[in-house]
């Protein structure tokens, strides 16, 4: 991708506005509250066809500003930590917004985190107050706040919204992964004015929308897609916080009318499941939002098929949220995630080198240190924190390549990269081949180690045993790939490793191949 083409499509729109300096993330997303306070902001459901709640953006305003005043008063400070580890429940985001209303750091982590991992991350942000209702909180002379106490403390007299500035830390989420020292990803306040770069070119949201957001209150996704854009906006919110199941989210859209549907992957094959007819249940709904892994083409069209609307597909990650997607005013061409939103510096480079690769050629997906959406740094590696640039550009593990039109076609992580006879193969576009095995719902495309210099490819595959033969599996793919990208093995499997959210575990995949399946 040439640098000259990136400047030129920054430049087409300035994107967020970078000044003035002052700027609270909270106060930002509760601008609202002022001009349409009766508005509902929040609606949280505990079935598909129960409100647990429902929040005018006029108490959501007063109820953030308290738990503010609370955590003043308990000596809480800016630029302190306050550290979340809460079940899929409103006091999560109340608590959240709450602490960046003050000017403290918000570290939302997930409820099903263990002892051990939740007490490493106490640890290395050392926060001021930590809101739980776990009894394996080893808190010390830390003060702990439960559900019960959030919601106490919302009650109580607001405060202002502290006067901090742009480039002041807000929150700092730590990746997920394997790691077993996962970076903690900070972010400062502007990072919540730069997402207003996908609103059009992404989710095309505008006030009028309602969105459903799949994700449990805790995850990154939800905070930003479920509840910090469209309040922002001036939009509604609907979150679920009951028993998921396939019927569930279709249930949900018709009786509620959403809009603006987003999850992952996972979510959309498990409704196109469902047996509620989807056209009916669909019909208030605009189009679909996906993240979080890449989007199967022929799931795409499969919704399309059941729905009559759109799934649109974005890229991102913990450091930068998501900045390449496919829109409703410029859909992604088949094959491919999206464009760079506008207001971006994206560009595709040699692997980890300022240089750029050329068009068509695959290569690592790098962000300019100028976005405003991109993190402060990591929560103190400042060694990991400059090498993750090259340059002036932030490396992503991401691999890219560009297309003739400035379209980005996804091909998959650096290292879930996989090698045969000196070739790499990446494992989405050998899932991509499985998916439109007429037997298969879902794959998964890994690499084995059978011995110190011998590794394999394999496939893990759901879908209808008595059709999911290997021999037919191997044949469809020849049909459609090189010998050398195609699997040596193919397991059948009930299910894929997923997390609570339906992304996919890839580390999991080689633990669930067996010597006896590669002797098949």
């Amino acid at each position: 991708m040439e640098y000259d083409r990136i400047m030129q499509q920054g430049q087409r729109e300035t994107g967020p506005d970078r000044g003035p300096r002052q700027f609270n993330m909270a106060a930002h997303c509760l601008a609202a509250a002022a001009r349409v306070p009766d508005k509902v902001a929040l609606t949280v459901l505990d079935a598909p066809d129960s409100v647990a709640e429902r929040w005018r953006y006029r108490d959501l305003d007063k109820a953030i500003r308290a738990i503010a005043g609370a955590l003043l008063a308990r000596g809480v400070r800016p630029g302190d930590r306050v550290l979340l580890n809460l079940g899929n429940s409103s006091a999560f985001p109340l608590a959240f917004f709450g602490t960046v209303a003050v000017g403290s750091v918000a570290v939302p982590t997930s409820a099903q985190l263990s002892e051990p991992e939740l007490a490493a991350i106490t640890n290395r942000v050392n926060p001021a107050l930590i809101c739980s209702d776990r009894e394996d909180v080893a808190a010390g002379a830390i003060s702990v706040w439960s559900t019960d106490e959030i919601r106490r403390t919302a009650e109580g007299p607001p405060a202002d919204f502290a006067a901090t500035k742009r480039d002041d830390p807000a929150y700092l989420v730590f990746t997920s992964g394997t790691s077993a020292h996962p970076k903690g990803v900070l972010h400062a306040h502007r990072a919540a004015d730069a997402r207003r770069m996908m609103w059009r070119d992404w989710y095309g949201l505008t006030a009028d929308d309602l969105v459903l957001h799949a994700g449990a209150f805790n995850w990154t996704y939800t905070l930003g897609a479920g509840l910090t854009d469209p309040w922002a906006a001036g939009a509604s919110a609907l979150i679920y916080i009951g028993k998921p199941g396939r019927d569930v989210w279709p249930t949900i859209m018709e009786a509620h009318g959403p809009s603006i549907f987003a999850s992952v992957p996972g979510v959309y094959r498990q409704i196109l499941k469902s047996n509620v007819k989807l056209e009916q249940a669909t019909q208030r709904l605009r189009h679909g939002l996906s993240a979080g892994e890449a989007l199967a083409p022929g799931l795409r069209a499969r919704w399309r098929e059941r729905t009559g609307t759109d799934i649109h597909e974005a890229l991102g990650m913990s450091e930068v949220s998501t900045f390449i997607s496919g829109s409703p005013g410029r859909p992604a061409p088949e094959g491919t995630t999206g464009y760079p939103q506008f207001g971006r510096r994206v560009a595709v480079l040699e692997d980890r080198t300022p240089t750029f690769a050329k068009s068509g050629t695959v290569g690592r997906l790098a962000v300019h240190r100028s976005d405003p959406g991109l993190m402060l740094g990591y929560w103190e590696e400042e060694e990991a924190t400059k090498a993750a640039f090259a340059g002036d550009w932030f490396v992503t593990g991401d691999l890219v390549a560009e297309g003739p039109d400035g379209a980005l076609r996804y091909a998959g992580r650096s290292d879930d990269v996989m090698t045969a006879q000196g070739y790499r193969v990446e494992p989405v576009e050998v899932e991509a081949v499985l998916a439109t095995h007429p037997a298969v719902s879902d794959s998964a495309v890994c690499e084995v180690r059978v011995s110190e210099d011998l590794r394999l490819i394999v496939a893990l595959v759901e879908g209808q045993a008595a059709d999911l033969s290997s021999t037919s599996l191997d044949a469809h793919c020849r049909a459609h790939l090189a010998d050398y990208k195609c699997p040596k093995a193919f397991v059948p499997v009930a299910a894929l490793p997923r997390g609570a959210n339906g992304k996919l575990q890839r580390r999991a995949l080689p633990a669930l191949v067996s010597a006896k399946d590669l002797a098949r």
